[in-house]
């Protein structure tokens, strides 16, 4: 397997993490029936798509090191890439429960789940999707990546890192403050509440499972609050337009 320079593994990151939101979001249309930014971050690039990728190319590159037979590898491969991505799901389940006290998604319902975080079913599903990534995908990006000129590719990678770094820290900062207005509404007037549950409010749409955060309680139901938004700006849409 062909080694990679990091701003390689940079833009490998950048764009399975954009091709992962593109799948998120295209799941999201059609189950909602409409426009869903589903991300933690506010561009549009899923980055647990990209940490997936590159881990499964890291430990494809190993894997190809040690064993000859190429089915063997292949099928190697596949078992590793369901392991990684597996692991690194329920990481990032746990913290995020950790921190805001709710689980973002939640597996409960399918079989053989490990806390909701992680189930037998996605993890086949992260294991098919690593076959087509580096049987299909993968072989065209990497001739597509290593054609650009490393001048050219440096300073794209160098933008494409300070995007992520900045967009990171700037939805956890995000989260953090959401977090503390969630936990401390009792401390927090009606109005400052309102204000930053829609400031916030692609949170929710990105992972239905955060609404039911202080469900029932008295001005402080999110679900209530951002349906009473999207009915006034119906209304205004209306009003306006129609």
């Amino acid at each position: 397997m062909i080694m990679y320079e990091f701003t390689d593994i940079i833009t490998f990151f950048s764009v399975y993490s954009f091709v992962g939101w593109l799948m998120e979001t295209a799941f999201a249309i059609i189950r909602e029936k409409n426009f869903v930014n589903r991300g933690f971050l506010a561009g549009p690039f899923c980055p647990i798509y990209g940490s997936g990728a590159v881990l499964i190319l890291h430990s494809a590159k190993w894997v190809e090191n040690i064993i000859e037979n190429p089915f063997a590898a292949l099928s190697m491969n596949i078992l590793f890439s369901i392991i990684l991505v597996t692991v690194l799901e329920y990481i990032t389940g746990f913290f995020l429960e950790k921190i805001f006290r709710c689980k973002w998604w939640d597996y409960s319902s399918n079989a053989l789940n490990i806390n909701g975080y992680i189930c037998v079913k996605f993890s086949l599903l992260w294991g098919g999707l690593a076959f087509i990534l580096m049987q299909v995908v993968h072989p065209v990006v990497s001739k597509g990546v290593i054609s650009i000129p490393p001048s050219v590719k440096g300073y794209l990678a160098a933008i494409l890192l300070l995007y992520f770094l900045s967009d990171t820290a700037k939805s956890i900062i995000e989260t953090l403050d959401l977090r503390k207005v969630i936990l401390n509404h009792p401390n927090v007037s009606v109005s400052g509440y309102y204000e930053k549950i829609i400031r916030y409010k692609r949170f929710f749409l990105a992972f239905p499972r955060l609404l039911i955060l202080n469900a029932g309680i008295k001005n402080r139901d999110i679900r209530s609050i951002i349906n009473d938004r999207m009915d006034k700006i119906k209304v205004k849409f209306k009003s306006r337009f129609l």
